[in-house]
């Protein structure tokens, strides 16, 4: 519905006024003074209002603001019997969308309604998907409540605020997008662009270009001048995923960045300034690499600021029935069947899986099950060694009880470390290679 509030003392040209507006298919509320105008607005949905500049208790001038604070969307246009400039300029400063002289303009209220009631569903609009993409993006989407999960985003919620450097670590599937997107969301660049790039996507040429951009001419094939991912990114975030993957030759060009926040195009001699900040996401060990220098200690140490470690799927199995119940309702949508629910066996088979590939392969997982079933997911809708997993490691386990011990110890070293491996290995006096054998041969 497009609703018209008329704000006049004369009853007669409000009436006048009135029914005209409705002939043109508009809903009209009237009111004849500031205050009765103020409470229409408060309780009614109006997309536009015509209000006189001469009230008897009000400024139509000053009113602008009263109104526009008890509907931001809606468009406000005054109406004067004596055109003043300076009034007209107040006015417009004040956010009215036009200024009109009654009897010279009387032509032109009807296109000018027309318009500012496109604009106020407009900007509806634009508040309703903002709203969307920020429940979304936001910390509150994060499914899951156990309380692994909740200390995590207790941290990443204290840092959003901030321009901190954040370094995400944790296995392959954790999540570690969809934390960047809840900390860019939760910070004062939301409004600004989120820039990802997976580092281990491109060689190092396409990389290079990707980030900083070139000029025409840079290269063979540079038809054009192209804006790199750090300049898209000014004034918001850039979120960098696999980083440990960066070539080292970059890596040294990106601290510079870092220290800077200038960067020079390829093919270019002047500097470009860009005020974005940086989190950075990887599933290797970046203190180990950097040991063994396959990653600049230098970088790390600067990436390193604040630390965010995202726990595994097996560590958080009270999120699971949260996981399957999410894309069970999501994976039915896209397939346009109904949820089909699950039985007792078939969440029980997922509580006790390893999940190696975490929460991305939870999500292939129901995806397939749902797909092929006909009705409540059963065990046998689950991939063959899903099915075969509890079994099988309760097999090995019980045959090889010195393992069973081991692994046990190995996994309460790393939960005290927090997940840190080359520390873990220092406690166990063992070697980090052998730690990572040890965790690939438990599935730790």
């Amino acid at each position: 519905m497009k609703t018209v509030l008329i704000i006049d003392d004369e009853d007669k040209l409000r009436s006048l006024l009135a029914r005209i507006i409705k002939g043109e298919g508009f809903e009209v509320v009237e009111a004849a003074d500031g205050h009765s105008g103020l409470k229409q607005i408060e309780n009614q949905e109006i997309d536009a209002v015509l209000c006189d500049v001469r009230l008897p208790d009000r400024n139509g001038v000053e009113m602008i603001g009263l109104l526009k604070a008890k509907n931001p969307h809606a468009e406000i246009i005054l109406l004067t019997a004596n055109g003043n400039i300076a009034d007209g300029v107040k006015a417009m400063k004040n956010g009215a969308m036009d200024y009109i002289v009654k009897g010279d303009d009387n032509d032109k209220i009807l296109p000018l309604l027309a318009k500012a009631v496109e604009k106020a569903h407009l900007q509806k609009k634009l508040q309703k998907l903002e709203s969307l993409v920020s429940s979304k993006f936001s910390f509150d989407a994060i499914i899951g409540h156990s309380q692994t999960l909740k200390n995590v985003i207790d941290l990443a919620r204290k840092v959003a605020p901030t321009d901190t450097v954040v370094l995400l670590t944790g296995e392959t599937g954790t999540g570690k997008e969809v934390f960047a997107q809840a900390i860019h969301h939760g910070s004062s660049r939301a409004d600004k662009n989120f820039v990802a790039l997976n580092c281990s996507a491109f060689g190092r040429e396409m990389m290079e270009s990707e980030l900083f951009g070139y000029r025409q001419g840079a290269f063979t094939g540079a038809l054009k001048d192209k804006k790199g991912l750090l300049e898209e990114a000014h004034n918001g975030t850039l979120f960098l995923d696999e980083i440990g993957e960066l070539p080292l030759e970059l890596q040294a060009r990106l601290l510079r960045v870092l220290e800077t926040h200038e960067f020079i195009k390829l093919g270019d001699t002047k500097p470009i300034k860009s005020n974005f900040r940086l989190i950075a996401a990887t599933n290797r060990d970046l203190k180990v690499e950097s040991e063994q220098k396959r990653f600049r200690p230098d970088l790390y140490f600067r990436l390193n600021v604040f630390q965010i470690m995202l726990p595994p799927l097996r560590e958080r199995v009270k999120d699971i029935p949260l996981l399957v119940e999410y894309y069970l309702n999501y994976f039915a949508r896209q397939t346009n069947k109904k949820n089909p629910g699950y039985s007792g066996e078939f969440l029980q088979l997922l509580e006790n899986y390893e999940w190696i590939g975490n929460i991305r392969e939870l999500k292939n997982v129901i995806e397939r099950s749902i797909i092929i079933s006909d009705g409540e997911l059963q065990p046998e809708s689950l991939p063959f060694e899903i099915q075969q997993s509890i079994s099988s490691r309760n097999t090995y386990m019980s045959a090889f009880s010195m393992a069973s011990a081991e692994k046990l110890h190995i996994q309460k070293v790393l939960n005290h470390c927090k997940g840190n491996k080359a520390e873990t290995a220092r406690l166990l006096e063992i070697g980090i290679a052998t730690l990572y054998r040890k965790i690939e041969e438990y599935s730790i």
